[in-house]
C-alpha cells in the first residue's frame, strides 16, 4: 500500500492496532464470582498504569498535566461508580466488559447533560477510564506506553492524548488511515524521530495485531507480511538508512552555509521543554517555534502563571544562549481545549482561535505574557504571536504586552527590557501587506501550514480535498516571496516555521527567496543542512524562479 511520507525512515515489526472504540455484546457470565475477580484484577491493574502515567507526565510536562490522572485513579475507588458496576454482574449475570461499557454509559449520558461545562467534560473522563478497565479485561492495551518494543502502531489517527503518553522507545513507526503532511501525527512523528505513513485511507481494515509490517516512510510504501526475500532486501535497506543519519550526525556542529558561503539559521520546532535535547542533538542554533498549546492541552483547567514560566525557563536555561521563540496560545481550529467550554463553530479554522480569542481574553493572555517575559530574564527569549491578518492585531497585543511588562515593573520582577516581538503570517491578508506590519514588528515567521490552506481554500485535514494543498503552488510562493522581501527592506529577518522549512526537496527554493531562518522537527535539520551545505547562491536562485514562474 501507498501512502502520504511525512516522517522518513525504514521500520520493520509488529502491528498493533490502536482500536478507539470496542463494542461489548451482552453475554452470560458462565460464573459471577469469577467475573468480579475478573473485575477486582483489572481495577488493579488500570491503578497502577495509571500511576506510571501519571508519574511519566509529571517528569515531562509538570504537576500540572499530571493532575487528570489523579481524577482517573479517584474514579477507580468511587463509592458510586464501582459498585454499580458490581450489582450489574451480581444481579444481572453478565460479563464485567459489559457490566463496565453499561455503567459507563449511563455516567457519560449524565455528564454529557450537565449545563456546567466543568461537569460536562469530566464524561470524557469516565470514557477514558472505563476503556482501560475494558482493555484490561480484555488483554488488550489501552495506551501507547504499554506497547511491547519494536511495535508498529497502526490506526485511524493520532490525538495528542494518545501521543502524550506514549514511549517512543517501544515504537518503530506510525501508519495511520488519515492524515496529511501537516497532521498532528505527521508533526509529532517528526519531532520524535519516528518513520510515519499517514493518509493511507482504510488500512485498519487490512492490517491485524501481530502482522510483521515494512514500512518505508522514505517513499510512502508499506508491505503486510513479507516474504522472507523481500524481508531482507529491507532490513539490508535499513542498515543502509541507519548509516546514512550516522554520517549526518557530523554535520550537527558545522553551520549551515553554502558552497558559496551564504550563512542562514536552523533551529528546531518544540512543544515540550523536553524537545529541547532532540534539538540539540540535532544541531540546532535556536527554537524558532515552541508550541505553548500543549501546556493547556491533556489537563483540566488552565495553567498558572507559574506553571508556565517553569516550563519556558526549563527551555530557555537549556538552549544557553540560544535564541527561543515562544508562539503564544494558538487554539482553535483542529486544536481543542475542552475545559474553555468553547462553542462548536461551522467552520473552526476561520473562526475564533489563536490571537482572536488572546485578545478576547486579556487575562489568560497576560497570564501567559507575564510568564514568557518572566522567562526571558534567563537567556534569549522573542515572542510570537499567531494568526495575525492586520496591523491593529499586532497593536491591541502589544498594548496588552506592555501591561503585563509593567506588571511586572510594580513588583520588581527581572525580564528582557529588549525582548524582541515577531508574528506568524499565515494568513493571505498579513502575506499581502507585510510592507505595514514589517514597520510594527522584530520579525516574520512564516507558518506555511495555514498559509497553503488559507491561499488554496484546502482544509489540509480533509482527505478528499489533500491532492490539492500544495505549498509550492506559485500563489504560495509569491506571497513567501513578498514577506521576504518586505522584511529585508525594513531590516527584520524572516524565517519559516511551517513544515515547509523542514522538507529538503524545497529547502533550495527557499534558499532562492531569501529565507534567513529555518525552523522544523529537530529530525529534519541534518537533511536540510545537507542540502544547503551542497549548493549555491546562484543554483537556488535560479530555481526559485522556475518554481515561481511553475516551469519544470
Amino acid at each position: 500500500m501507498r501512502g502520504i511520507k511525512v516522517s522518513p525512515g525504514i521500520a520493520i515489526g509488529q502491528a498493533y492496532l490502536l482500536q478507539k472504540e470496542i463494542k461489548i455484546e451482552k453475554t452470560a457470565a458462565e460464573d459471577r464470582g469469577k467475573e468480579l475477580a475478573r473485575l477486582d484484577k483489572a481495577i488493579s491493574e488500570s491503578v497502577e498504569q495509571l500511576k506510571r502515567v501519571r508519574k511519566r507526565v509529571a517528569e515531562e510536562t509538570g504537576e500540572g498535566a499530571a493532575a487528570i490522572f489523579d481524577a482517573h485513579i479517584m474514579m477507580l475507588d468511587d463509592p458510586e461508580f464501582i459498585p454499580e458496576i458490581r450489582s450489574h454482574i451480581n444481579d444481572e449475570g453478565v460479563t464485567a466488559e459489559y457490566a463496565v461499557q453499561e455503567t459507563v454509559m449511563r455516567y457519560n449520558g449524565i455528564f454529557s447533560d450537565m449545563e456546567d461545562e466543568y461537569l460536562k467534560e469530566r464524561a470524557a473522563d469516565v470514557k477514558d477510564v472505563g476503556s482501560r478497565m475494558i482493555s484490561n479485561l480484555l488483554g488488550q492495551i489501552h495506551d501507547l506506553s504499554e506497547l511491547p518494543n519494536g511495535t508498529i502502531v497502526v490506526a485511524s489517527d493520532l490525538s495528542p492524548s494518545d501521543t502524550a503518553q506514549m514511549d517512543k522507545s517501544k515504537i518503530e513507526a506510525f501508519i495511520t488511515d488519515q492524515g496529511g503532511k501537516t497532521s498532528h501525527t505527521a508533526i509529532i512523528a517528526r519531532t520524535l524521530e519516528i518513520p510515519a505513513i499517514v493518509g493511507l485511507g482504510d488500512i485498519t481494515s487490512q492490517v491485524k495485531n501481530g502482522d510483521i509490517v515494512i514500512v518505508d516512510a522514505s517513499a510512502g510504501d508499506i508491505f503486510i507480511n513479507p516474504d522472507n526475500d523481500l524481508l531482507n532486501v529491507y532490513m539490508a535497506k535499513k542498515r543502509d538508512y541507519n548509516e546514512f543519519k550516522e554520517k549526518l550526525k557530523g554535520l550537527n556542529m558545522l553551520p549551515a552555509v553554502t558552497k558559496d558561503g551564504r550563512k542562514v539559521e536552523l533551529e528546531a520546532n518544540i512543544g515540550k521543554p523536553k524537545d529541547v535535547d532532540a534539538a540539540l542533538a540535532n544541531g540546532a542554533e535556536g527554537v524558532g517555534l515552541y508550541r505553548t498549546e500543549f501546556l493547556y492541552m491533556d489537563r483540566n483547567n488552565l495553567p498558572t502563571e507559574d506553571v508556565q514560566f517553569e516550563a519556558y525557563k526549563r527551555a530557555v536555561t537549556s538552549m544557553g544562549c540560544k535564541r527561543v521563540t515562544i508562539r503564544t496560545l494558538d487554539i482553535g481550529g483542529d486544536k481543542e481545549i475542552a475545559y474553555l467550554g468553547l462553542d462548536k463553530e461551522v467552520n473552526p479554522f476561520l473562526g475564533w482561535r489563536a490571537i482572536r480569542f488572546c485578545l478576547d481574553n486579556p487575562d489568560i493572555f497576560k497570564t501567559q505574557l507575564r510568564a514568557i517575559l518572566r522567562a526571558s530574564a534567563y537567556g534569549r527569549v522573542s515572542i510570537m504571536y499567531p494568526m495575525i491578518s492586520d496591523v491593529e492585531e499586532v497593536r491591541r497585543a502589544n498594548k496588552l504586552l506592555k501591561e503585563a511588562e509593567e506588571e511586572l515593573r510594580q513588583k520588581g520582577i527581572p525580564y528582557d527590557l529588549n525582548i524582541e516581538v515577531g508574528i506568524m503570517v499565515e494568513i493571505p491578508s498579513a502575506a499581502l501587506t507585510a510592507d505595514i506590519l514589517a514597520k510594527e514588528v522584530d520579525f516574520f515567521s512564516i507558518g506555511t501550514n495555514d498559509l497553503t490552506q488559507y491561499t488554496l481554500a484546502v482544509d489540509r485535514g480533509n482527505q478528499r480535498v489533500k491532492s490539492y494543498y500544495n505549498y509550492l503552488q506559485p500563489g504560495v510562493l509569491r506571497l513567501i516571496k513578498n514577506c521576504i522581501e518586505e522584511a529585508h527592506k525594513k531590516g527584520i529577518y524572516a524565517a519559516m516555521c511551517g513544515e515547509m522549512a523542514g522538507d529538503p526537496e524545497v529547502t533550495k527554493i527557499l534558499l532562492g527567496l531569501g529565507l534567513d531562518v529555518f525552523s522544523m522537527s529537530a529530525s529534519s535539520i541534518p537533511l536540510v543542512k545537507d542540502v544547503i551545505r551542497n549548493t549555491t547562491v546562484e543554483e537556488s536562485k535560479e530555481l526559485a524562479e522556475r518554481a515561481l514562474a511553475y516551469k519544470k
